[in-house]
């Protein structure tokens, strides 16, 4: 059978078609589809990493323990190629009233424990006549997606068409996710409560909300008082949970990968309360309000994600699946299989912090360092070395301490030569730079593969990623010593304790696998799934449209068991809850217990291929919400599924 992981042998109207070698390479194929630049091209290591500052608040609540902040989102021209090339339109997340704070990645929000943060997410993107913006990159409305032209009897739908339609132009659907917090339902960014821009073009006969988009604004009105405008929504988070390293981004139905690519995302950090450590413990200070030009951070949030770009500086992404494995139709009508939508998608470029390739001077002290794969699909696997272009594995220069994870604090610290981070996932760690002489330079290089993940280790059961693109992320230079670094070397911190759930009352089996065409024979993915097991434990796959199988009873503890079929790994998030990793199964072997790295509390676990993963989790908040895999293009293309926390 033929597939993605081959040159695609596709069945096309009037014959069979095998495609040439060459045409296998992403690089060639971007180059003939899409004039990509060559990031062989692209200067390393001349920009300084960007430290996002903090997003400015609007106001502080003086009656109660609430901070308030209206934040936009944007289309603006930002340098993330090095000077003197062009600059890259993208979107991103900034204040309405600041309005020099766009940028992507976003700035900060900093949150208090136990004190809550509301905002008023806005969706700006129309032009200065007040139309509306089509998206920067190519939409297909093929898939089951938002669907605004739908209007309200076919909005979140997969439309019908009958013949093969171009890239929707409209209005984009928007509805901003934090990732890591216990939300209410009406404030936790549900795909189907997406909202357009107020564009004075907006065709009548679009749907300008999605389903679910008034049911939680008359929720969130009668709970808060808060009214929401048209073209934007109101969510209040809690910031009741522990101490951790939180993000946001898109999260609108079936639109979520192109989104967050064109720059939707930003840190959330939260502080404070029994599950933190006290001020000084910990390599500091972190950027705050109103920090002076020039000030010396040693506690940085860094987003990794990986990008394509074209001659012109703009963002490249896929216009056809053929980019992804040759397969240029039939389309609609002749087949199942999207015309533009792509299974995977890796950009051939590094941008950290929204600059490619940055170099950050460190000095001869421990830093903290809040590491987040935010790439669509690439798996990272980070190392510290001396040489960039060395042979892979390159031996490290430096470890990681790692002491937290998505859920906060980890039990004790841990020691890692090399981090592997899913999409989704964030490494909390510090690096000591102490021994390290001054004018030594080192390099973040990443040995995760060019391709979808698998498992294993790099050289061994994987090529890893190009040395001399992909395979680098950042450098060091470690520059003179400006103050004492007085905080607790890793190997001797004390770190919050962490209580494990309780049993569970129940176990669900659920599963991960692909579907092929149903029209052409042994061509696909036409797309990934999420399933339940039936009493045989064969996968039943469900769509997004499909009726709720999972709906946990308010206060109850299960484990999930959830069976992968893929030949890849997935980083399976589930929305709400914060869960504890139980074991791993492969078949035939014995379980085994979570990595060291993952004894703490995580929202994003690695399921891998041909193997059972289980985890426990406590559902503390009755509403709808989702769990799906953070292979973006994978939950934009059914691998995405509603559940239900019931208070009966």
């Amino acid at each position: 059978m033929a597939t993605r992981r081959h040159v695609l042998k596709a069945a096309i109207a009037g014959g069979t078609m095998l495609l040439p070698a060459w045409l296998a390479s992403s690089r060639a194929m971007a180059a003939a589809m899409g004039r990509s630049l060559d990031p062989t091209t692209i200067d390393k290591y001349v920009t300084e990493l960007t430290i996002p500052p903090v997003m400015p608040r609007v106001a502080q609540d003086g009656r109660r323990p609430l901070d308030h902040y209206t934040i936009g989102v944007r289309q603006f021209r930002q340098q993330i190629l090095p000077p003197g090339s062009p600059a890259t339109t993208v979107w991103g997340y900034g204040s309405t009233r600041h309005p020099g704070t766009f940028h992507s990645p976003a700035f900060t929000i900093e949150a208090d424990f136990d004190r809550a943060v509301r905002v008023e997410w806005v969706n700006q993107l129309v032009d200065r006549r007040g139309h509306h913006l089509p998206h920067l990159l190519p939409v297909d409305p093929t898939l089951h997606w938002a669907n605004p032209p739908g209007g309200i009897a076919g909005r979140d739908s997969r439309p019908t068409f009958t013949s093969t339609p171009g890239p929707y132009p409209g209005p984009v659907p928007l509805v901003t996710h934090l990732h890591g917090g216990h939300n209410a339902e009406e404030s936790d960014g549900y795909p189907e409560a997406w909202y357009l821009p107020q564009a004075s073009d907006t065709p009548g006969e679009y749907a300008r909300v999605g389903s679910f988009y008034e049911e939680f604004r008359e929720k969130f009105a009668e709970e808060f008082g808060a009214r929401w405008s048209p073209g934007s929504a109101v969510f209040q988070y809690a910031n009741r949970d522990r101490a951790a390293t939180f993000w946001f981004h898109d999260h609108a139905l079936g639109i979520t990968r192109l989104n967050v690519y064109a720059g939707l995302a930003g840190f959330y950090l939260l502080r404070g309360g029994p599950a933190d450590l006290p001020q000084g413990v910990l390599p500091g200070p972190a950027p705050g309000p109103g920090d002076p030009p020039g000030k010396r951070y040693y506690e940085i949030p860094v987003v990794i994600q990986d990008r394509s770009f074209n001659g012109d500086g703009s963002l490249f992404y896929p216009s056809s699946r053929a980019f992804f494995d040759g397969f240029e139709g039939p389309y609609v009508p002749g087949s199942d299989i999207s015309p533009i939508w792509v299974p995977e998608f890796m950009g051939d470029t590094m941008v950290t912090n929204g600059s490619t390739w940055p170099v950050l001077p460190v000095e001869p002290r421990r830093y903290r360092l809040r590491l987040l794969n935010g790439c669509n699909a690439r798996f990272l696997i980070l190392k510290i070395v001396t040489d960039p272009l060395a042979a892979r594995p390159v031996p490290p220069a430096l470890p990681f301490w790692q002491i937290g994870s998505e859920g906060g604090f980890l039990p004790a610290p841990v020691r890692r030569d090399e981090l592997l981070v899913a999409p989704a996932e964030r490494a909390d760690v510090v690096v000591d730079f102490t021994s390290v002489p001054v004018g030594t330079e080192l390099y973040l290089i990443n040995e995760g593969p060019d391709r979808a993940f698998g498992g294993g280790s790099a050289g061994t059961d994987f090529t890893p990623a190009d040395p001399s693109t992909t395979g680098q992320v950042m450098k060091f230079t470690v520059r003179p010593l400006a103050s004492p670094d007085t905080s607790v070397p890793p190997e001797h911190l004390t770190l919050p304790p962490l209580a494990p759930l309780g049993p569970a009352t129940r176990t669900r089996l659920v599963g991960l696998v692909e579907e092929d065409s149903a029209v052409l024979p042994g061509t696909g993915p036409r797309a990934v799934m999420l399933a339940t097991l039936d009493e045989r434990g064969t996968p039943v796959p469900a769509g997004w449209g499909d009726p709720v199988t999972e709906n946990p009873a308010l206060g109850t503890t299960e484990i999930w068991e959830i069976h992968n079929a893929t030949k890849d790994a997935h980083p399976i998030h589930v929305h709400e809850v914060q869960f504890q990793i139980v074991d791993r199964q492969e078949a035939g072997h014995d379980a085994r217990p979570p990595e060291p790295w993952e004894n703490g509390f995580k929202d994003t676990v690695i399921a891998y291929p041909r193997a059972v993963t289980r985890i426990k989790m406590t559902f503390g908040q009755a509403g709808r919400y989702v769990w799906h895999c953070h292979m973006l293009d994978h939950e934009d293309n059914e691998m995405m599924r509603p559940y239900r926390v019931t208070s009966t």
